[in-house]
């Protein structure tokens, strides 16, 4: 069973357990009601185990706020989860990716403070630069909308193709205006692309998806987004807590130099802190 749905499976279980709490007046973030935070696997909730721990110390910026992570693959569910009030907060997606869900699906969400930029890299296990690629050569690339439009720009700056003026995150391949090589662009879900090294040339992968297949897009990407990427990652909320006192003492719990070095020392400057 995968962990999307296992997390899927207990949501109502959470939900049931957030009501009882609230019957008899528990606070969000104390032992009886935790407050729930998601990420996807991989760095995202390494992090957010880290800022658990800090969160928990009394006299510390989370003053004793509990935390329960709960992990998924996927970058669908998180928001459902959290629209639905299966959850307190998540900590997975940049910007862009949020604009787009509550364009799209209404989602009553909102960010609350910025974590960390996951720069994007283009892995091969076939060739060392994006000039060498052959004619007619498959590239994958992430199906959701904005990692999608992403990847196309960082291969269109690396000379792979040429994209439309002012083409951006919104991208698709509806908007490569000249492919000299032919090039075949396959899209497929953003987890799947690290097992997808063995069937094309190369493959555009989210840091957060790369790291835990054992890729370190310092040493094994050739060619990544600059660290002054717009990408930056969010810990969103319901627009309902927006304003709730549990609020700043979870992103002071997160935006500290604890965590920061934390980052530094776990994944060597392929994360890059966004605060």
């Amino acid at each position: 069973m995968t962990i999307t749905r296992r997390a899927a499976l207990l949501a109502p279980v959470f939900t049931a357990l957030a009501a009882a709490a609230r019957a008899q007046g528990a606070e969000i973030g104390t032992a009886a009601r935790p407050l729930r935070i998601a990420g996807t696997a991989g760095p995202h909730s390494q992090v957010l185990e880290k800022v658990k721990e800090i969160a928990a110390r009394p006299d510390g910026p989370g003053q004793g706020l509990v935390l329960r992570v709960i992990e998924f693959s996927d970058y669908i569910q998180p928001n459902a989860a959290l629209a639905a009030g299966d959850l307190d907060a998540n900590s997975y997606q940049h910007a862009p990716f949020l604009e787009q869900a509550v364009r799209d699906r209404g989602y009553p969400i909102v960010a609350v403070a910025k974590t960390l930029v996951f720069p994007m890299g283009l892995y091969s296990k076939r060739i060392r630069s994006v000039d060498a690629l052959s004619n007619g050569a498959r590239v994958a690339i992430p199906n959701d909308p904005t990692n999608g439009g992403r990847a196309l720009v960082l291969l269109a700056s690396k000379g792979a193709f040429t994209l439309r003026p002012g083409a951006d995150f919104r991208a698709t391949v509806a908007d490569i205006t000249a492919n000299p090589k032919r090039l075949r662009i396959v899209e497929l879900e953003a987890p799947q692309l690290p097992r997808a090294l063995e069937e094309v040339e190369l493959a555009a992968i989210n840091t957060n998806f790369a790291v835990p297949a054992g890729l370190n897009p310092v040493r094994d990407a050739i060619a990544i987004e600059s660290a002054d990427s717009p990408y930056a990652n969010l810990i969103a909320v319901r627009r309902q807590d927006e304003h709730a006192p549990w609020v700043p003492r979870l992103v002071a719990s997160y935006q500290n130099d604890e965590v920061k070095a934390f980052v530094r020392d776990t994944f060597g400057g392929s994360v890059v802190p966004a605060f």
